[in-house]
């Protein structure tokens, strides 16, 4: 879901993705698919053993895959033979594979893990579970695929755009600066296994399992914020940073894309255990393994979006004052006091527009 988060918090791909007209066109991108995902629920109903959880999760991944690359081609706004020229069948496996397919399955598994929380188990009662899983997750991939498309069909017609949300530049920062992200993944992998303590004491296993998500989702969120800090500000402190930025300011970003994140993953972590592992219950074991796996991969996710940040920076003078605003963590800079002036002025926009 690196992409998810890079849409929103990078600030160039975030400005160009919720613009008034490309948010009229996601809205009808969004309904469509879920009303033709409900009609594939009520189909596959009758043909297949929706029943089983691996079935409805290859129902979900098909649909999705699919999703994925309509929803694509509506935001690119070209021909299937142009985006096959311009874009290259190795960008659209990722599209259909990684953003369809196993983004598809994800969605799926939170679902199905919110609800089981929630004593609403899919293995007891899986038509309404079931039914979700598959509206919900073909949804979300029709909005993130139109999304990267529009951003892809904006780099075609020659806007900048320093980061694409595939994981290239993330890759690439593991590959060469691996022994700064190093203290902040071991910090994750620690913190995320104390996480899984919280839920020790009780013996309801549904509550036992939330106090785990509630500790992971706190934990999780509060590293991947000083994550960011450290790669946005490679050369001051990150303690520094925390410390002169505004609480109402580091309070958004904590809770989204943080702890918002940070839940989501564990969810998945968590549905992947039940529903696929076939695991009747969350062991302390496994809640360790997942939690720290979850928290680790959280702070490298959060120095990444940081950095790419910082590269944003770097180059504002060459582009528009207006393609570096960020509806989600404009403000978070813009508050921040004695780090980085210039960086902090132009992420609280001088031109005065709001985030």
């Amino acid at each position: 879901m690196l992409h998810r988060m890079a849409l929103r918090v990078i600030p160039s791909l975030s400005l160009a993705v919720t613009e008034d007209a490309v948010r009229r066109t996601k809205r009808i991108v969004m309904f469509v698919p879920g009303l033709i995902a409900f009609g594939v629920y009520r189909l596959a109903k009758h043909l297949v053993p929706i029943t089983e959880p691996l079935v409805l999760l290859a129902v979900s991944s098909l649909v999705a895959m699919v999703t994925a690359l309509l929803c694509y081609r509506v935001g690119r706004a070209a021909s299937w033979s142009t985006i096959v020229r311009q874009d290259g069948l190795k960008l659209l496996s990722w599209l259909g594979g990684w953003i369809g397919a196993v983004y598809g399955v994800q969605l799926s598994l939170l679902v199905l893990t919110l609800l089981w929380i929630m004593h609403y188990s899919y293995l007891q009662h899986p038509d309404g579970p079931a039914m979700m899983a598959i509206i919900i997750s073909c949804t979300s991939v029709a909005r993130d695929a139109f999304e990267i498309g529009h951003v892809r069909k904006l780099s075609v017609l020659g806007r900048p755009f320093l980061t694409f949300p595939d994981g290239v530049e993330l890759r690439a920062l593991v590959q060469s600066r691996g022994w700064q992200l190093g203290p902040w993944v071991l910090a994750g992998l620690g913190l995320g296994a104390l996480a899984s303590l919280s839920g020790a004491a009780i013996t309801d296993t549904q509550g036992s399992a939330l106090a785990q998500l509630l500790s992971v989702t706190v934990l999780g969120g509060g590293l991947a914020l000083c994550a960011y800090f450290g790669g946005l500000y490679p050369a001051v402190s990150w303690a520094q940073t925390l410390r002169q930025t505004a609480p109402g300011e580091l309070l958004k970003y904590w809770w989204w894309p943080g702890m918002a994140f940070a839940s989501t993953y564990y969810l998945v972590t968590m549905g992947f255990l039940l529903f696929v592992a076939r695991q009747p219950t969350v062991t302390l074991g496994s809640a360790a393994v997942m939690g720290a796996l979850v928290t680790a991969m959280m702070a490298l996710y959060g120095y990444y979006l940081g950095d790419r940040r910082h590269a944003e920076d770097e180059q504002a003078p060459q582009l528009s004052s207006g393609m570096l605003r960020c509806p989600f963590v404009m403000g978070i800079l813009g508050k921040t006091v004695g780090t980085d002036s210039a960086a902090g002025e132009l992420a609280l926009g001088k031109t005065g527009t709001k985030g």
